[in-house]
């Protein structure tokens, strides 16, 4: 081959002509020459690229759920309670900018725990074992002493005993509620939930210290029960009669799955933002993409929906910024 036709080749194969969009949006960051506006700042977002520009849809989605008066289903997974999104959420409850809530056990005592005393902030490195002498307990990088937890059951085994004594069997979202009206504590995201009628659902109620201590209170009192399946029949018929619901989803596991699980009884959600790290090579729900929601019939299929990738805790605070503060 002459040299001269190994060059055509290598310019016909590198040099290809490209066809452009009509409409199309145009990469462009923040120009700080400008100064400094956080609003501005924030908006540019959407034209940045890559998770960025997913945060910024995903504002722009909410922002639709909040103009269409959506039934907004707010998930999230417990650590992100032990974190400062506690205020968040608790900002989220009191406002009633939220109408159902899904969590886990400790996404519920952690909130009752912190009313209380506060968590420390701590290290990634910290050494396990000798945390573990010092009787305290590592989530990430903050602290959680043990102490803590004895405070909390001297709260919560009371409170126990007085839900042994009716003579009906509790439902979980009914205990929540009733464990917001006794904290009775502003700090507290239950006390706001359960002065607005927010319910609150808990699928895995005693996968946390409630479950410890209601294994140590049975022991006592065997015949205690608590009912899980009221609760299902409440979030499904609630997601079955809203006119249209949005869902924001925190973190993964059994929280994303209740809330995507109920939307399917009304075929499809009509918005959708999940925030979460989690892959979906391995088929598991917790990282599977809107996409496969859709095929399930969790999410409709003309839903504006996605997936932002990165870490809730610097993510949500932006996105309530832009999406639940009216100005």
């Amino acid at each position: 081959m002459k040299e001269t036709e190994k060059l055509d080749i290598a310019k016909k194969n590198i040099l290809r002509d490209s066809t452009k969009p009509k409409e199309y949006t145009a990469i462009k960051g923040y120009d700080f020459s400008k100064g400094l506006n956080y609003d501005k700042l924030l908006d540019s977002f959407s034209t940045t690229g890559f998770q960025a520009s997913n945060l910024g849809k995903a504002i722009e989605i909410i922002k639709k759920m909040r103009e269409e008066k959506c039934t907004i289903f707010l998930g999230y997974t417990s650590n992100m309670v032990t974190s400062g999104l506690r205020e968040v959420f608790r900002y989220l409850a009191e406002k009633k900018l939220v109408d159902i809530i899904v969590t886990t056990a400790g996404g519920v005592e952690e909130d009752l725990i912190k009313c209380f005393d506060t968590f420390m902030l701590g290290d990634f490195n910290a050494d396990g074992a000798e945390l573990r002498e010092k009787g305290i307990n590592r989530t990430g990088n903050i602290f959680v002493p043990n102490e803590r937890y004895i405070t909390f059951e001297k709260f919560f085994l009371p409170f126990l005993e007085e839900q042994n004594k009716k003579e009906n069997i509790q439902g979980v979202s009914e205990i929540i509620q009733k464990l917001g009206e006794k904290i009775n504590n502003k700090e507290s995201i239950y006390y706001w939930c359960t002065k607005n009628n927010i319910p609150v659902f808990c699928p895995a109620f005693t996968d946390g210290s409630m479950g410890d201590m209601i294994y140590f209170f049975k022991y006592k009192h065997p015949e205690f029960k608590v009912d899980i399946s009221d609760d299902i029949k409440k979030l499904n018929d609630l997601a079955i009669t809203a006119k249209k619901t949005g869902i924001i989803i925190l973190g993964s596991g059994m929280v994303k799955h209740h809330i995507c699980n109920a939307n399917m009884f009304r075929n499809g959600a009509d918005y959708a933002v999940y925030i979460n790290n989690a892959q979906e090579f391995d088929g598991s729900d917790s990282g599977a993409k809107p996409e496969e929601a859709i095929s399930w019939g969790k999410i409709l299929p003309q839903a504006k929906h996605v997936k932002v990738f990165g870490d809730a805790t610097i993510i949500f605070p932006l996105i309530v910024a832009k999406a639940f503060l009216d100005k």
